[in-house]
């Protein structure tokens, strides 16, 4: 198989590459340079945004081997950016997989949401960057604009979790957990998680190509495969167990004025919409189209055996927030001595 990755540096794509070359395939990848692309494939340079910068990727197109059975697409702002691109490349490709989110749905979904949720009014695949959800409609439009329904892959991914990130959430539930000392640790612990290690996601990209899968799919794992609980106590044994996660109430955390999310970074509270549209998705069709995802422990552990290996500080990307609790926040709430005022069991 020939493969072609928008990006493919960073994050999902370059576990999508990864996992590429580990299925013997021929890797082009498709960037801006700033970052260096994984050993054994194929680099084209140029930007997507800047006056011809799709120059290489047509020379290449245009060339010889310029035939790839797929297109993968990772893109998160302006739509009109994917719509080029899927222009240029819709003789030259067999499908395009844009990885998308579920976002895209109207805001906000119920529990237990599918594929066929009402979708977000106002995108287009001809907009500049607007707002989340609707770029990531938006690039969907775009693709399949271009290449129809039959020829494009929707991957309405979730939280993404694993090595590489560069959003920060598990990097820094890790890096705050091995500091050591009261931690606040926000209930209930038995809250159920929907996330997908960027690795399983690579894994079914791949698998869905080679079956020719098209149209949207909701890409995490089922509801409650982990719980905050097991993700925190997960963190905990691989950073050496120094933490004493105090579990609090999330009525204490919100009357704190401590935002869901960004500041206390994968947790949403119970039985809200944010938990809801975050953690309650349906995904009976990834799942019946061959969706594995593996234990909490080991996404928790490679990870953070990647962030070892890089300095344990974790890549960040400049169009997203710095996540994260700051240390004198999480102190007064905790007493000062690490008394919590209200807990969870």
């Amino acid at each position: 198989m020939r493969l072609l990755v928008l990006g493919g540096t960073e994050f999902v794509g370059r576990a999508v590459v990864e996992a590429a070359l580990g299925r013997g395939w021929d890797v082009t990848v498709f960037h801006r340079g700033r970052h260096a692309p994984v050993t054994g494939v194929r680099s084209l340079h140029g930007d997507r945004t800047a006056p011809d910068g799709l120059t290489a990727l047509e020379e290449a197109a245009n060339g010889a081997e310029g035939t790839w059975d797929a297109v993968v697409d990772t893109w998160s702002a302006a739509p009109s950016v994917v719509r080029d691109s899927a222009r240029l490349l819709r003789g030259h490709a067999g499908r395009y997989v844009y990885v998308s989110s579920c976002s895209v749905y109207a805001w906000a979904p119920p529990v237990g949401y599918t594929e066929d949720a009402p979708l977000v009014a106002g995108a287009s695949a001809d907009a500049g960057q607007t707002d989340y959800a609707r770029d990531k409609l938006g690039g969907e439009l775009a693709a399949t604009g271009s290449f129809g329904a039959d020829r494009s892959l929707l991957v309405r991914s979730g939280l993404i979790l694993g090595p590489y990130e560069n959003i920060g959430r598990l990097p820094w539930w890790l890096n705050r957990i091995a500091r050591g000392g009261p931690v606040l640790a926000p209930g209930p612990r038995e809250l159920p998680l929907q996330y997908v290690d960027v690795r399983d996601l690579a894994e079914w990209v791949l698998d869905a190509v080679e079956g020719e899968l098209s149209g949207p799919y909701n890409l995490m794992s089922e509801p409650g495969h982990t719980t905050m609980g097991g993700l925190l106590d997960a963190c905990s044994q691989v950073t050496g167990g120094a933490a004493e996660l105090r579990w609090t109430d999330p009525e204490v955390i919100l009357g704190a004025g401590i935002e869901p999310w960004t500041q206390l970074p994968v947790w949403v509270p119970p039985d809200s919409e944010l938990h809801a549209a975050l953690h309650g998705g349906d995904v009976s069709r990834a799942i019946g189209a061959g969706l594995r995802c593996r234990a909490v422990e080991e996404t928790v552990g490679d990870t953070w055996s990647w962030l070892q290996r890089i300095g344990g500080i974790a890549p960040q990307r400049p169009d997203r927030p710095v996540v994260g609790l700051d240390p004198e926040v999480e102190a007064k709430l905790l007493g000062g001595d690490g008394g919590v005022p209200s807990t969870t069991p």
